[in-house]
C-alpha cells in the first residue's frame, strides 16, 4: 500500500489539475475571472477521472513568474477554486501552491485535501532567486491543526533551480526522510514536463524505497511510463495529459485513457 487514501492501488498515477493564473498574477484572465478558473478546472477533472487516474493534485502552475511566498489573494483564490471543484471529485486530491510550503499546507487544511507536494528542504539557486524553504513551519502547522494524516510529498530536486547542496541526491533523500519526516520523495527533471534522470530515480529508490514511496515527479509519458513504473512507486503527471502535450493546454481525455491503459497493463 502506497498511501491509505489510495487503498490497494499499486504504481499510482497522480494527475495534475493545473489551475489557470490566479488573481494578482500577471497572466490572470480578469475577463473570465474566478468563474472561468473553476469551469476550466472542472472540465479537466472530468476528463482525468474518466480516463482512470488514481488521484488529482491541484496546482497554480500558471502563476508565472513564480513567487516563494504566496499572496493572500492568490492563496484565497486557490482555496476557493479547489472547494468549488470538490462536488465533482471522485478520487482523492491534493494541492501544491508553487512555491510556498506554508501556503500549500494551509490550503490543504482548508479544503480537506489528502496530500501536499512542495519543496520542503534544501537550498537552491533558482529563477526566483536564492531559495531556502522552511520545512519546520508547515510541519508544525499540520500538527497544530490536527491534520497528522495529511501526507507531505517532498520534491527534492526542484524544477527551475539547481541545488546548492553538494550531497548526492540519494543522501539528500534519506536525510529528508530522517530529519524532516517526509511521507514520500519526488524526483524531478530540470523543468516542468522534462523527465527525471533515470539513474537519480533508481538511486533514490534503492536508498529510501523501503521507508517511503518514491515518485517520478515530471516528464512521465506513454513512451517511458513502463520503465518509470518498474522503478518508482508511481508518478505525478501533468504535461503529457494535455492537448498536444503542451503544459498550458486543456486535458486531452484520449491521451489520459491511452496512458492509463499502459499503466494498468503493468500493475
Amino acid at each position: 500500500m502506497i498511501f491509505d487514501f489510495l487503498g490497494d492501488k499499486d504504481k499510482a498515477v497522480i494527475a495534475m489539475c493545473h489551475i489557470g493564473a490566479l488573481p494578482g498574477s500577471p497572466l490572470y484572465d480578469s475577463d473570465g475571472g474566478m468563474d472561468k478558473l473553476i469551469e476550466d478546472a472542472i472540465s479537466d477533472i472530468e476528463k482525468l477521472q474518466a480516463g482512470g487516474v488514481d488521484a488529482i493534485m491541484f496546482g497554480n502552475e500558471n502563476d508565472r513568474p513564480y513567487v516563494l511566498k504566496g499572496t493572500p489573494e492568490s492563496i484565497a483564490a486557490m482555496a476557493a477554486v479547489v472547494t468549488a471543484c470538490k462536488p465533482v471529485l471522485k478520487v482523492p486530491f491534493g494541492v501544491n501552491y508553487l512555491w510556498d510550503p506554508d501556503a500549500s499546507v494551509s490550503i490543504a487544511v482548508a479544503t480537506q485535501a489528502k496530500f501536499v507536494r512542495e519543496i520542503f528542504t534544501g537550498v537552491f539557486a533558482s529563477d526566483m532567486g536564492i531559495w531556502a524553504p522552511d520545512c519546520a513551519t508547515p510541519s508544525r502547522k499540520r500538527r497544530n491543526l490536527d491534520r497528522q494524516d495529511l501526507k507531505m510529498l517532498f520534491n527534492i530536486n526542484a524544477e527551475f533551480a539547481h541545488s546548492l547542496d553538494q550531497r548526492p541526491i540519494e543522501l539528500r533523500a534519506r536525510s529528508a526522510v530522517f530529519s524532516s519526516l517526509a511521507d514520500a520523495i519526488l524526483v524531478s527533471g530540470p523543468i516542468t514536463g522534462q523527465p527525471a534522470d533515470r539513474s537519480d530515480l533508481r538511486k533514490v529508490v534503492e536508498t529510501v524505497g523501503d521507508m517511503v514511496p518514491v515518485f517520478a515527479n515530471t516528464g512521465v509519458n506513454i513512451d517511458n511510463v513502463k520503465d518509470v513504473m518498474s522503478i518508482a512507486s508511481g508518478c505525478i503527471i501533468g504535461t503529457h495529459f494535455k492537448v498536444d502535450g503542451d503544459t498550458w493546454n486543456p486535458v486531452d481525455g484520449d491521451r489520459v485513457k491511452r496512458f492509463m491503459d499502459v499503466v494498468n497493463s503493468v500493475r
